[in-house]
């Protein structure tokens, strides 16, 4: 978290978030570091598709042909927030954190994570996170914020 917030500080770069099965717990561990608001702009909790569809713009298409948990979702989920918002940075996540939900090919704990920036930089995760609800939930948070910290390093 430190990594990002500085490097995002330093770039004078906002940070917006998509979030479905983390329900704002991104948002929230950026928000809890004291000087937030200068490098975090909005977090967007698009839980339903139709959230994801009103808010981020998903195609129905896609979430009916793929559905809420893919990686094509969480890219549409990424480039929608960034349309919508002031952030040059974002990151969108949804995914299975069960207990329930699971199925053969998304067993409970299967999440997608994208991240997207400036120049139609746009990348994705994929994750199969083991735990209850709360340990699927946590370890998503800190993929994401992890790996964006750790992208915009390489991008220095």
């Amino acid at each position: 978290m430190a990594v990002l917030a500085e490097a995002l500080l330093a770039r004078r770069e906002l940070l917006a978030t998509a979030e479905s099965c983390t329900g704002g717990w991104v948002a929230k561990v950026c928000t809890d570091r004291a000087g937030s608001s200068g490098w975090f702009e909005r977090g967007l909790v698009t839980y339903s598709n139709a959230a994801k569809q009103e808010l981020l713009g998903v195609s129905a298409a896609t979430l009916e042909r793929f559905g809420a948990v893919s990686e094509q979702t969480v890219q549409e989920m990424v480039l929608g927030l960034l349309r919508h918002s002031h952030a040059r940075w974002g990151l969108a996540i949804s995914g299975i954190a069960g207990p329930g939900g699971g199925t053969a090919d998304k067993p409970v704990g299967t999440v997608w994570i994208a991240w997207a920036g400036p120049g139609d930089w746009l990348q994705t995760g994929h994750y199969r996170f083991q735990g209850d609800r709360d340990a699927v939930r946590r370890q998503s948070v800190e993929a994401a914020l992890d790996g964006l910290g750790h992208r915009l390093l390489e991008r220095a």
